[in-house]
């Protein structure tokens, strides 16, 4: 049980791959970069700055920082395969080894509930709580607090300044 101190975020239990469950309370003291990704999308080649900073930020500070890659088929339907297509294709393309969960929607009536979560913790452009891409990023820190939500032109490479510092933070 939560304590009125502790994020919703730690709550949640999203499915990974293999449609285990995969709770949020074990990236408790992590600064976690949420992202809804597709292979099939202009942007996809963020898979590889997603990589990069994954390895290095987890060279230099160990496990305490962590990627979830949230594959969303709502955008042109731009991530078609299956869960086991999709991790074949992150792995032989971009080496990924951050956790690429289960597919989910991120908008509309079946949106997943960490997607309505962290919706309402940080709108988008104008206000808008609505995802308008593949993708978005949320960062949230050690805390379970959503701390910035970036569009999908913003590429990786260039939060790493942003996560290192809340990486310092206690």
């Amino acid at each position: 049980m939560a304590t009125s101190k502790e994020s919703p975020f730690y709550n949640f239990k999203v499915l990974d791959r293999n449609g285990k469950e995969y709770p949020l309370s074990s990236t408790k003291g992590k600064v976690v970069l949420v992202v809804n990704t597709a292979s099939k999308c202009s942007f996809t080649v963020q898979y590889q700055g997603l990589e990069d900073i994954y390895r290095r930020l987890q060279e230099e500070y160990n496990e305490d920082f962590v990627i979830l890659g949230f594959p969303c088929n709502q955008f042109l339907r731009q991530e078609p395969g299956s869960n086991d297509d999709i991790q074949s294709f992150c792995q032989l393309n971009y080496g990924v080894t951050f956790p690429v969960l289960a597919k989910v929607n991120v908008n509309g009536g079946q949106t997943a509930p960490i997607y309505k979560w962290l919706k309402q913790q940080k709108r988008g452009f104008l206000g808008c709580q609505r995802i308008t891409w593949n993708f978005t990023k949320f960062v949230i820190d050690r805390h379970g607090k959503v701390r910035s939500r970036w569009s999908p032109t913003k590429k990786p490479e260039t939060l790493e300044g942003h996560l290192v510092e809340l990486l310092k933070e206690n």
